[in-house]
């Protein structure tokens, strides 16, 4: 998929979050930076050493790049390059507002331009929750610009094989279904950890109006979790390439995820490179890892990224 053929977004259809919103985000003083890719603003925290190798940190859903906010630094201090990009409709990202022009494969399309664009090689793919669904299928495609991937409270389901837990179905009944949609609110339940009234507030930030959180309302359907999921084809391509995959491939799952909890056998199996890797399971921490144990995380990241 090139950029020529990305999918076009009318122009009319496209929201940018006010600036003004992001005016008060706690320990985030990150400037983004964009790109335009299919006629839509990709915001990117880009952060350290321009030579030194990235590691690419995938957000998912309901979250944007804020999640990371308390890795950046001590990744920064250990010498990495750090980009966190905010996918579309999320975070500073542009927000498509129809629901049409949403869907996985468009933002399989949108990050892989994206990739391309930026350039990036040697990378090392951190990615948890949607960051996994979309992340991995840019390993997938792009497999000679990663060196190594680490998975976190995440999966790349096809629809077939493992039943999807009740939790799930509740969530994705509920941002369906739900009049309202508190998305700060909603991290914040993922977490362990409470969350302060200015990191809820800085959830919400990126989605001021109803049109805003379209793509938070619609990511929970777009998982293949039933086997005719029009993304199931892809999803199992992709896997037998992480059937080959020889490079270093880690997990570090939490033990409090209910979504997610135990799927790092399924990886640990079926991917070469998870072999012989020092796989850990995150004690104490929800689905938002990231907000429970950010140092735990990076510990262990910066171990693994030093192995050659």
């Amino acid at each position: 998929m090139t950029t020529a053929t990305l999918p076009v977004i009318h122009a009319d259809r496209v929201l940018c979050t006010p600036d003004e919103c992001f005016a008060r985000l706690p320990d985030f003083p990150y400037e983004p930076r964009y790109l335009q890719i299919g006629g839509l603003r990709i915001a990117t925290i880009d952060e350290g050493p321009r030579d030194a190798s990235p590691i690419l940190l995938m957000h998912g859903e309901p979250t944007w790049s804020f999640l990371y906010r308390k890795m950046i630094p001590p990744l920064l201090a250990a010498g990495h390059r750090v980009i966190a990009p905010d996918l579309v409709g999320f975070g500073r990202s542009d927000k498509p507002s129809h629901p049409a022009d949403y869907s996985y494969r468009h933002h399989v399309w949108w990050m892989n331009a994206w990739l391309e664009a930026m350039d990036l090689r040697d990378i090392t793919l951190f990615c948890q929750d949607w960051g996994s669904l979309i992340g991995l299928r840019m390993l997938t495609a792009n497999p000679d610009r990663f060196a190594r991937a680490v998975l976190s409270n995440g999966g790349l389901p096809t629809g077939a094989g493992r039943s999807v837990p009740p939790a799930f179905k509740i969530w994705r009944a509920f941002a369906r279904w739900s009049p309202w949609l508190p998305i700060g609110r909603i991290v914040a339940t993922g977490c362990v950890s409470p969350l302060s009234a200015e990191e809820i507030a800085a959830y919400n930030a990126p989605f001021p109006t109803r049109r805003h959180r379209v793509a938070a309302r619609m990511f929970p359907r777009f998982v293949p979790a039933e086997p005719d999921n029009p993304e199931r084809e892809a999803n199992e391509a992709a896997w037998r390439i992480l059937e080959s995959w020889q490079k270093p491939f880690l997990t570090l799952f939490s033990t409090r995820d209910p979504i997610t909890r135990g799927g790092e056998r399924l990886f640990q199996a079926r991917v070469p490179g998870a072999a012989h890797q020092p796989h850990k399971r995150i004690r104490g921490a929800g689905h938002f890892v990231q907000e429970d144990k950010p140092l735990e995380l990076v510990e262990h990241i910066n171990r693994f990224m030093a192995q050659r």
